[in-house]
């Protein structure tokens, strides 16, 4: 059995610093092929679909959709705040390898 996804607080409070619940949004995790690394993440505000797995905290909420939740198994989604900007962030042991941007890797 695959273990979801896990999300922060420090996530949960950005999606809540910039109203995403407020306004019906979800921050969508799903990936893709493509990449410097083979596959690479979408990350983006939208509207849940009916589909996705709904992860929900501090009254917002992060939705995977089925074909993107087996590659996000057991990965932490995480917001950081650095020198290089602030962004959504995904530690993912599925991933043996990434690039240097930390949007594309490999399984």
């Amino acid at each position: 059995m695959q273990l979801p996804p896990k999300v922060t607080d420090r996530a949960f409070d950005r999606l809540a610093e910039i109203g995403a619940g407020d306004a019906g949004q979800a921050l969508r995790v799903a990936v893709e092929g493509g990449g410097c690394s083979g596959f690479q993440y979408d990350i983006r505000l939208d509207a849940p679909a009916p589909d996705d797995l709904t992860l929900e905290g501090k009254g917002q909420r992060v939705v995977v959709d089925p074909v993107s939740l087996p590659f996000l198994a057991g990965a932490v989604i995480d917001f950081a705040d650095e020198l290089i900007g602030a962004r959504f962030v995904i530690d993912n042991p599925n991933a043996t390898s990434s690039c240097g941007c930390g949007t594309s890797f490999s399984v």
